[in-house]
């Protein structure tokens, strides 16, 4: 009896198996991007990022907790305080590259005056700003 060998087609509208898993792969780089910032944006003082008016019926901001603080309070293991460090670390990075490449936009299309006063208010704002 002859052997015979079945071949099966993959329908051209469907994406092969490679392609699949670097699409799904994709979607998850994305959707944990998104869970980060959230919980990034919610554990900082994000909102004193944009000059929110301090009246009597609103509370001081408190100052962001500390890696140590997380760690009590979560009870996390030391492989998870690494790890959300590093997460805390990478979500720093681009955050300040987001602010820089806005800044950097903003001053391109200010002349010399409004850049010195864009400065200034950005140094009112922030007393840390321009300082390595």
């Amino acid at each position: 009896m002859a052997s015979e060998t079945a071949t099966v087609t993959v329908p051209a509208s469907l994406p092969r198996p490679a392609e699949r898993v670097a699409i799904v792969s994709l979607v998850l780089v994305f959707l944990c991007g998104i869970a980060v910032g959230a919980v990034g944006m919610s554990f900082s003082s994000h909102a004193g990022l944009h000059g929110t008016a301090h009246t009597a019926s609103v509370p001081p901001v408190r100052p962001s907790m500390s890696i140590t603080e997380w760690k009590q309070q979560l009870a996390l293991t030391d492989e998870q305080t690494v790890q959300l460090t590093s997460i805390l670390d990478d979500f720093s990075r681009y955050y300040d590259n987001v602010l820089a490449d806005g800044n950097s936009r903003i001053v391109q299309i200010l002349n010399p005056e409004q850049r010195r006063r864009f400065d200034q208010m950005l140094h009112d704002h922030n007393p840390l700003y321009g300082k390595p």
